[in-house]
């Protein structure tokens, strides 16, 4: 269950050309087509810049370019219990008290329904732990479509109002994007997969991601948070391009 190994945040594309992974290398035709994306599923933000990235692979697939895209586990609240808890007590303290929590909210929101995103935050009671919800998108990867799992469970907590910390919200969200329900629901009774979820976020802490959405690009670090979509067009073009570039070269 290895993942993709990022490089530090000082590199760039242009830095040097040592691989990014122990795979072979990709051929000049390939390289650059990889996207992973360091996310959290209770980040608004992950969501709403979910929504750039495909209105920005869709402006480069109208000139030919193609990516494939991955998700990658960083968990905001580590240390949150397992079993989640009260989302306005929890927020109340984060952010300074409820109004400051609430302005925040309707920042989100605004920001959301700017890509057509209609967020219900007056509909989430609980912050859930979401390690279960990592586990679950890390199950999708092996076994169907990962991006339509996280697309259902970020619909599941930022438009229905859902605790993405139950398992049976999670079956739920693996049964909307087309896996079998009873595998996931199976999966997510047991452990399978957590320490590695874990791993993994630190492995991102570790190339210097210290905030989500984090974007990568064949491991190379290109940017962090939900960037309007011509400017990630235009990131990851120019990425590509240079990658492309050094396996020519």
């Amino acid at each position: 269950m290895r993942g993709p190994m990022f490089r530090g945040k000082g590199e760039r594309p242009m830095d040097n050309d040592t691989p990014a992974t122990q795979a072979p290398r990709p051929d000049a035709d390939t390289a650059g087509a990889r996207i992973d994306i360091v996310s959290d599923a209770i980040c608004p933000w992950c969501y709403i810049g979910k929504r750039q990235l495909e209105r920005a692979l869709a402006i480069l697939g109208q000139e030919g370019l193609r990516f494939s895209v991955h998700w990658n586990p960083f968990q905001l609240n580590p240390d949150m219990p397992r079993e989640g808890c009260d989302r306005a007590e929890y927020r109340a303290r984060k952010f300074g008290g409820p109004e400051q929590a609430a302005a925040l909210d309707r920042r989100i929101t605004e920001a959301a329904a700017a890509v057509g995103l209609g967020f219900r935050t007056d509909l989430m009671t609980r912050t859930p732990n979401t390690i279960d919800a990592h586990r679950l998108i890390w199950f999708a990867g092996q076994h169907g479509d990962q991006d339509a799992v996280m697309e259902a469970v970020f619909k599941a907590c930022f438009i229905q109002g859902r605790d993405i910390g139950d398992a049976a919200v999670l079956a739920d969200c693996a049964a909307e994007a087309g896996l079998p329900r009873h595998e996931a629901a199976a999966f997510l009774a047991g452990d399978l997969a957590a320490a590695e979820m874990r791993a993994a976020d630190q492995a991102a802490r570790q190339a210097g991601v210290n905030g989500v959405p984090s974007f990568f690009l064949d491991g190379y670090f290109l940017f962090s948070g939900a960037m309007p979509a011509e400017t990630i067009a235009e990131a990851l073009r120019r990425a590509r391009a240079v990658l492309q570039g050094q396996r020519s070269g």
